[in-house]
C-alpha cells in the first residue's frame, strides 16, 4: 500500500482547500467527526431547522460546538444558513443541493448501525445510567 508522499496510486490532491490522498480521506474531512454526520442526518430527516431545534436533537453537543460544526458544514457547501431580517433575528439551516447527496450514505450508515446493534445486542440505556450521565 502506498504511503503518503509515495508516487503510488494515491497522489496528493486538493479540493476546496483540503489536502488529501484518496477520496475517502476527503469525505472524512468534510463530514467526519462525532457531530457532523448527526447534524446532516437530522437536517436530512427533518428538513430545515433552527439552531435551537438542532440543539434539542443533539442534547450532548455544546452550543459552541454546534456553532462551529455548522460553520464548517456551511463553508464546505453542505449546509445553507438563511438569516431572516426579523426581531428577534431568525436563522435556519438546511441541506444544500450537495448536502442532499449525502443522504443515501447516511441512510446506509444507519442501516449498518441497526444490523450491528442486532448482532451485538444493543438496546435502550437503563434509566439509572441515563441519570448518572446527566
Amino acid at each position: 500500500m502506498p504511503k503518503p508522499g509515495d508516487s503510488g496510486s494515491c497522489p496528493p490532491r486538493q479540493c476546496n482547500g483540503k489536502a488529501y490522498y484518496c477520496s475517502v480521506e476527503l469525505v472524512l474531512q468534510v463530514i467526519g467527526g462525532k457531530w457532523k454526520p448527526l447534524i446532516l442526518w437530522h437536517l436530512g430527516q427533518r428538513g430545515t431547522q433552527r439552531f435551537g431545534e438542532l440543539k434539542r436533537c443533539l442534547p450532548n453537543i455544546t452550543q459552541k460546538m454546534l456553532t462551529q460544526q455548522l460553520r464548517e458544514l456551511e463553508a464546505d457547501g453542505m449546509v445553507a444558513r438563511t438569516v431572516y431580517a426579523e426581531v428577534p433575528p431568525r436563522v435556519e439551516y438546511a441541506l444544500t443541493e450537495v448536502g442532499e447527496t449525502i443522504k443515501p450514505l447516511l441512510g446506509q450508515m444507519c442501516a449498518w448501525g441497526n444490523r450491528y446493534e442486532a448482532e451485538f445486542g444493543g438496546g435502550p440505556v437503563p434509566e439509572a445510567v441515563q441519570a448518572a450521565e446527566r
